[in-house]
């Protein structure tokens, strides 16, 4: 997992103007929530933003707080970001400050590596799950879970419970869900039945 910094504002002001003018000065309104600690509202560059969640990790990345007073040098991750559905540009933000000794339950993606099988016989690859909520320390997310689908066949599957995982992770969902399969591939043969012509006499 990759650790980003990033420069906040603390602010004292807040609504809906106070927001509006923010993101018209190309800031991003946000808050700094955690355990046992009051939310602290704040401001953020949006290019600092961007770039915080850029790379592999996206959102998981661990951001190390700059500048924010008591808020300096504290660790966070990206819990929420609100975009303009139409522009995609930042219009909230919500930051969860971490403890790096306390376990996280977070959402990873699922990266599939490999070619089935079951897929070079013809069959259909179906991933029912693209992410997978896992446990662990904040030390340890990775960017992605990855599954070898190379030995999958038609008609089978490869369930949570059968994943590897790197050392320090748990995976939260049920062992038995399937994550990928292959279907067999079903070809339809439509028979075109042609009526006759009539003849004049039938006619």
């Amino acid at each position: 997992m990759q650790q980003k910094q990033m420069n906040i504002e603390l602010r004292t002001k807040t609504g809906t103007g106070v927001s509006r003018r923010l993101r018209m000065a190309d800031m991003v309104p946000g808050v700094v929530y955690g355990k046992g600690v009051d939310p602290v509202t704040v401001s953020i560059k949006a290019r600092d933003l961007q770039e915080a969640i850029s790379g592999a990790g996206g959102q998981n990345n661990l951001i190390t707080l700059v500048g924010g007073g008591t808020l300096d040098q504290n660790i966070a991750i990206v819990a929420d970001i609100q975009r303009d559905p139409i522009k995609r540009t930042f219009k909230h933000v919500d930051l969860h400050r971490i403890n790096p000794n306390e376990k996280l339950r977070i959402t990873v993606p699922v990266v599939l590596t490999g070619t089935a099988i079951g897929v070079k016989e013809g069959g259909l690859l179906d991933l029912s799950h693209h992410e997978l909520h896992i446990e662990c320390l904040p030390g340890n997310i990775p960017d992605s879970i990855t599954i070898d689908v190379s030995d999958l066949k038609i008609n089978h599957s490869i369930h949570i419970g059968e994943i590897q995982l790197p050392e320090g992770i748990s995976i939260l969902d049920q062992a038995k869900i399937p994550v990928v399969s292959i279907l067999g591939r079903v070809k339809e043969e439509e028979e075109v039945e042609e009526t006759p012509a009539l003849t004049p006499a039938a006619a």
